[in-house]
């Protein structure tokens, strides 16, 4: 249990740092270059996130948070449970669900957009705010559930 908390704990806290990269600089500085340089790049981006490391880190956090959260209500044992399975629930509503419900669909859509294309502008200007919108989201609740993760660590978790 404690490993697996440590685990999710550091899955949780890579995914968000990826998340706040884009939520802080890269998207602003997509939303800077031209709409043809900009829908290439994410383009790209969208393509090569689908490799081993992001997907592992992705996937395996989100198998962490649940096997922790059936874990926990299974052995429920007062506040560290509480942490857990809010840390859990953070994570797999608030990220990964996200991700699934909002963000992959937004950028299945960019996938299609012929980046030269006159009428790209305006499907770029709201991919650009409403992905940007629920990265924000995703990265909160990925920050969130690597603290909630940490504080049932600090509460002796594992300790014996």
């Amino acid at each position: 249990m404690y490993a697996l908390t440590v685990f999710a704990a550091i899955g949780c806290g890579l995914i968000a740092g990826v998340f706040f990269a884009f939520s802080t600089f890269v998207m602003k500085a997509l939303a800077d270059v031209s709409t043809e340089s900009g829908v290439s790049a994410m383009q790209a981006i969208n393509v090569r996130v689908l490799g081993p490391w992001f997907l592992g880190a992705f996937f395996g956090s989100a198998l962490a948070c649940a096997a922790l959260l059936v874990w926990t209500v299974a052995q429920w044992d007062g506040r560290a449970s509480v942490l857990l399975v809010a840390g859990s629930l953070s994570y797999l509503l608030g990220c990964f669900l996200v991700t699934i419900a909002f963000n992959v669909p937004k950028n299945k859509r960019l996938a299609v957009l012929s980046p030269s294309a006159r009428d790209t502008e305006g499907p770029w200007r709201e991919y650009l705010s409403k992905w940007t919108f629920w990265n924000h989201v995703r990265t909160v609740a990925a920050a969130a559930a690597a603290l909630l993760y940490c504080l049932a660590l600090g509460t002796g978790l594992g300790s014996g």
